[in-house]
Order: C-alpha cells, then sequence, then structure tokens
C-alpha cells in the first residue's frame, strides 16, 4: 500500500477572490482608471530594483536580506499584484485597490512572503539567472517573456505583460460584456499563472532559496 505525499505549500502566498459581483462593462475603463497605480508602481519598480542590488551585496557578505528592504520588496509586489487583479491580470473584482504596501487583509488579492533568516551566500550568485532560466521559458509563455528581473542582480514585481494571460483575461472581460458570466475556470487559470509569475519574481529577486514549483497552485 502507497501513501501519497502531498505537495508541500510554497512559502510564497498568492491569492485571488474572484468577486460575488462583476460589472459587464467597468473592466474596459480600468486601464484609465488604474493611471495613478501605475505611475505610482513605475517608481517602486525602480526602488524594487535598487533594493534587490543593495540586498544582493548583503546576503552576498552576510547571508541575510536586510529586514526593512525585504518588507518594502513584498509590499511592491503586493501592490503591483492588487492592481494587476484589479485590471488586466485577472479583472477578479472592481474594488479599487488601495495605495498602499501594507497588507490589506479584506482586499480579494493578497501575496505574503514569510521573511527568511538565513539565505545561501552561493546560491545568490546563480539563482536571479543560471538555476531561474527555466522558469523564466515558462512564465515568458505566459506574459510574452515580458517580465522584468531587472539588470544582474535584482528583480522588479509589476512589467509582466501580454502572452496566453492576456488573451485569456481578453476573453473573459468579452463574455463578461457580452453575457454577465463569469467563466470561473478560466479566472482560476489565470490567477495560477500570476502565483507562478510572482513565485518567480521573488527567488529571482533573491528573497527566498526555495526554487519554485512548477504548478499554477499553492
Amino acid at each position: 500500500m502507497t501513501t501519497e505525499i502531498a505537495p508541500r505549500p510554497y512559502p510564497v502566498r498568492v491569492e485571488g477572490e474572484l468577486d460575488a459581483q462583476l460589472s459587464r462593462w467597468i473592466w474596459i475603463f480600468k486601464w484609465l482608471l488604474a493611471i495613478p497605480h501605475y505611475i505610482v508602481l513605475f517608481f517602486l519598480g525602480i526602488a524594487f530594483f535598487v533594493v534587490s542590488v543593495i540586498a544582493f551585496f548583503a546576503i552576498l557578505f552576510t547571508g541575510r536580506y536586510p529586514r526593512g528592504l525585504f518588507d518594502f520588496n513584498v509590499g511592491v509586489m503586493r501592490w503591483g499584484w492588487r492592481v494587476g487583479f484589479y485590471s488586466y491580470y485577472a479583472l477578479g473584482t472592481d474594488r479599487y485597490p488601495p495605495f498602499t504596501l501594507a497588507p490589506v487583509d479584506d482586499y480579494p488579492a493578497r501575496l505574503e512572503i514569510p521573511y527568511p533568516e538565513r539565505l545561501s551566500r552561493g546560491l545568490v550568485l546563480v539563482k536571479w539567472w543560471l538555476l531561474a532560466i527555466p522558469q523564466f521559458i515558462v512564465i515568458g509563455f505566459f506574459h510574452s517573456g515580458a517580465v522584468w528581473v531587472g539588470g544582474r542582480t535584482g528583480g522588479a514585481a509589476v512589467a509582466y505583460t501580454g502572452g496566453l494571460n492576456a488573451l485569456l483575461v481578453l476573453f473573459f472581460g468579452v463574455v463578461l460584456l457580452f453575457t454577465g458570466r463569469k467563466q470561473r475556470e478560466l479566472f482560476n487559470f489565470n490567477v495560477g499563472m500570476n502565483r507562478w509569475t510572482l513565485r518567480v519574481v521573488s527567488y529571482a529577486a533573491l528573497m527566498r532559496d526555495e526554487y519554485p514549483p512548477f504548478r499554477l497552485s499553492d
């Protein structure tokens, strides 16, 4: 008799809950409504890269990711995921995203990454490029390869667009527009692609040593 062992949950937790009610048409204008967030996230993405460079050297010499810098980068990823969930990564909610790096427990899109007390000083040299190459190929298919992982030492959390994810979100929106019906299976698949992407971003941005799993689920 064999016992099945369930896969261990990956420490990067990405959640998205589909709203019970979605407007048929408001998604068409979300690119406009989200412009203030896009402007803020542009500058936060630059800061994310700078922080990741600093963290690279901190981990290389001390084996630790400075806690304040880690919390900031998690906040950038969290903010980016909320905006993406509201807009064109999932169209999962019509509730406008809050302007904050902090967690918002009652918002339907959530992201958490537990702080690692120690990180490998050796892995920091190769995980953001060499070890992550197979993952980059997969998420490139999801998002047309437009994932910015930044220079040679860090990454960004908010610059991925296009590809299969965009195509399915468009289909989701068109069906919603003409029928008022939500394609839950399609939505779950889109959230899974974004979950996979954010796990890879966190790994390439040096935030965890655990290799991201090749799966859409938690």
